[in-house]
């Protein structure tokens, strides 16, 4: 993975540690947002990531490439594929249960990925430093095994849920997030 200074855990920064009301080691995670495009269920052209913890630490789901996400003829648009590492590595941080967004993401593009094809995404915390939180995520090709098709690394900081008050619908956030605190 090619990364850059902004997406490295600086000296000093933490593991991340398990949280109270976290999802629990072996959970399916939820979509965060019936229509969003990665992993909402109800989004007509999503990708509808379907994801779990098998450890409380990482992530791992999969999607299958449909017509809707290709950029070439019969292959995966690169931002799709951005798209979805972006969003598992963001179910990653679901498992610090407090609210971040994405700061930074970094993409390397190993292999093509072809319509039909299930990526199977796996995503994890290097480090916590402050309200910033550090994470790379890989995807492979047919089976959790397969050959890596595409791996980022990513900056996500830390916000109150009041950013989501201003810049999103307060009334879809909080009931979306009914264990975190949410104040208009």
């Amino acid at each position: 993975m090619t990364r850059s200074s902004l997406t490295t855990p600086p000296p000093g920064a933490n593991l991340p540690e398990a949280q109270p009301g976290a999802p629990s080691p072996g959970s399916a995670l939820v979509s965060h947002y019936d229509q969003c495009f990665a992993c909402g269920p109800a989004h007509p052209t999503g990708l509808h990531l379907t994801a779990r913890t098998p450890d409380g630490a990482t992530v791992e789901a999969e999607f299958t490439v449909g017509e809707a996400h290709q950029g070439a003829p019969r292959l995966a648009h690169g931002g799709v594929l951005a798209t979805a590492m972006d969003e598992v590595i963001g179910m990653s941080v679901y498992l610090l249960h407090k609210p971040y967004v994405t700061g930074r993401l970094e993409t390397d593009y190993l292999l093509p990925v072809p319509v039909g094809t299930t990526l199977h995404l796996r995503a994890w915390c290097n480090g916590i430093a402050g309200r910033k939180a550090y994470l790379e995520a890989e995807g492979r090709i047919g089976a959790p095994d397969g050959p890596v098709a595409v791996r980022a690394a990513a900056l996500f900081i830390e916000v109150n849920m009041e950013h989501f008050a201003k810049h999103a619908d307060l009334a879809v956030t909080a009931a979306d997030h009914q264990d975190y605190e949410v104040n208009p």
